[in-house]
């Protein structure tokens, strides 16, 4: 058994199913190296669902400036309250056929889909980097990438909730990290990274002010590649801009052709950076490595 999107995991020796998992900073194996990768991976599922339910929560109401924690979860059209066994991820949605059971309004497909969504991710992110604690700070990236991208895809908004608090605590996943000795040089290196992605955008959107004389990003883009950045560091949060920046343009080329669309319309380019941001974490690296090569 290979594992060929992540060198650094190796198989233990006469154990198909588990894996040791060196430490990032020391090369010591990890006390989970002994559970079976199938636990792994159901735990990852299982707690993808839980915190795709609340994300589905988080992507409702802080847009609409609403608290996280109050109310209880209830239907929007209706205001009934959501009981305990219609709010299981994905079977609750199933058992309504996406329907109130109240007032039979219809519940958006996009719930299913984000916890299903926020599942996958999770078990991507176990299978990427195992049971180590840069597993741990990949999810956490994913998630707050995953909901930013719906947001900024529903309502062109990027809530500081998210982006800022993001780069807080990508810079504490980071700098205390479990066998990190050199916190005060990755601490200087996720506070340059965001800053230096940051002046980079403000740098494109004002340019783009000067010459089409109207405003073209948002400050909620800039924060948001400051948090790809503090996460995943500055060459592949570079990668991911340029790769947001290209699928944006054909999107709104398609649109244009299509007449569905005019030149001077919004796109949400938060959801293409985020969307771009969440593949960087799992071939940003060996995609920069493999251009790299190139020039040898």
């Amino acid at each position: 058994m290979r594992w060929r999107h992540a060198p650094h995991l190796r198989l233990s020796q006469g154990q198909d199913s588990r894996l040791a998992f060196p430490c990032v900073y020391c090369g010591c194996v990890s006390v989970f190296a002994s559970i079976p990768v199938w636990v792994l991976i159901t735990a990852a599922v299982v707690a993808g669902l839980t915190f795709g339910s609340f994300l589905n929560v988080c992507i409702v109401r802080l847009p609409a400036h609403q608290s996280i924690v109050t109310p209880a979860s209830h239907c929007v059209h209706c205001d009934a309250p959501i009981g305990a066994g219609d709010n299981i991820p994905v079977i609750g949605w199933l058992m309504l056929r996406g329907h109130c059971r109240n007032c039979k309004a219809n519940i958006s497909s996009r719930y299913p889909l984000v916890e299903l969504g926020t599942a996958a991710l999770f078990a991507a992110c176990v299978l990427h980097t195992g049971a180590a604690w840069q597993t741990l700070v990949d999810a956490v990236a994913c998630f707050l990438l995953l909901g930013l991208a719906v947001m900024d895809w529903e309502t062109m908004l990027l809530p500081d909730a998210f982006t800022l608090s993001g780069i807080a605590v990508a810079f504490l996943l980071r700098v205390f990290a479990p066998g990190n000795h050199f916190r005060t040089r990755v601490a200087m290196h996720v506070v340059g990274d965001a800053a230096i992605s940051a002046a980079l955008l403000l740098m494109v959107g004002t340019l783009y002010r000067l010459v089409r004389r109207r405003k073209g990003l948002g400050l909620g883009d800039v924060k948001l590649l400051a948090m790809i950045a503090a996460f995943l560091g500055l060459p592949v949060t570079l990668l991911a801009f340029y790769v947001a920046v290209l699928t944006a343009a054909l999107f709104a080329v398609v649109l244009l052709i299509m007449r569905r669309a005019r030149a001077s319309d919004r796109i949400p380019f938060g959801s293409f950076l985020a969307a771009a941001g969440i593949a960087a974490i799992f071939i940003g690296k060996p995609v920069i490595a493999w251009y790299l090569s190139s020039f040898r």
